[in-house]
């Protein structure tokens, strides 16, 4: 059975969602973030040496990194869904979304939400930050214009991985200056599944 390292409020709850999307069979073992610090806690060393959600366990096999247990999962467990024919040109714009989510979008989000615990000393970071939000943000924007979905207009793997960078956007207050955005988000929580995994998961900011 497919375990799911579930910390509560955090990018494992799109993993949830992706095994709903695709009904496959699993089980969540839940882990609380420190009260005043906000850290994962030190149980989650036991699964990976990183201490870090999302990791999955399956087959004796520990995965963590959210693209790459986005990847396994529906490589091992998609029967086809949710991602293109290998080999096809959608899946080369599909695995470039899969690993951008992480690899450029989430960093400006994420130096916004740490330098904003640091007040004033942060002052001369900002500017830069903003900039970058902005310009990913724009690129994500763009992207999703007279478009449902990222990739062929179908539901995949990629809008699941970048879907914490959308929520986080709306979170931080620019559905109106990104509205393609903005509507992507609302589509997507209002999907069964999504819904599904946040009845399961607990407690999750983001969901609006």
């Amino acid at each position: 059975m497919l375990v799911v390292h579930h910390l509560n409020d955090s990018r494992s709850q799109r993993i949830l969602w992706l095994l709903e999307e695709l009904g496959v069979p699993y089980e969540i073992k839940f882990y609380q973030r420190d009260a005043t610090t906000r850290l994962a806690p030190p149980e989650l060393i036991a699964v990976h040496p990183l201490g870090k959600s999302p990791v999955v366990t399956d087959e004796g096999r520990t995965v963590h990194e959210s693209g790459a247990i986005v990847d396994y999962i529906i490589r091992r467990h998609g029967g086809g869904r949710l991602a293109p024919a290998i080999g096809s040109e959608a899946y080369e714009t599909y695995n470039q979304w899969l690993h951008y989510a992480e690899g450029s979008a989430m960093l400006p989000l994420m130096l916004q939400l740490y330098t904003g615990r640091l007040g004033e000393a942060a002052a001369p970071l900002k500017p830069r930050i903003e900039s970058e939000i902005a310009n990913h943000l724009g690129y994500i924007d763009g992207a999703l214009k007279g478009r449902t979905w990222l990739v062929e207009d179908q539901l995949s793997g990629a809008d699941i991985n970048l879907s914490f960078v959308g929520e986080i956007a709306l979170v931080f207050g620019r559905g109106e200056q990104f509205p393609n955005i903005k509507a992507w988000v609302e589509r997507f929580q209002a999907r069964p599944a999504y819904k599904a995994a946040l009845e399961k998961g607990g407690a999750y900011s983001y969901a609006r």
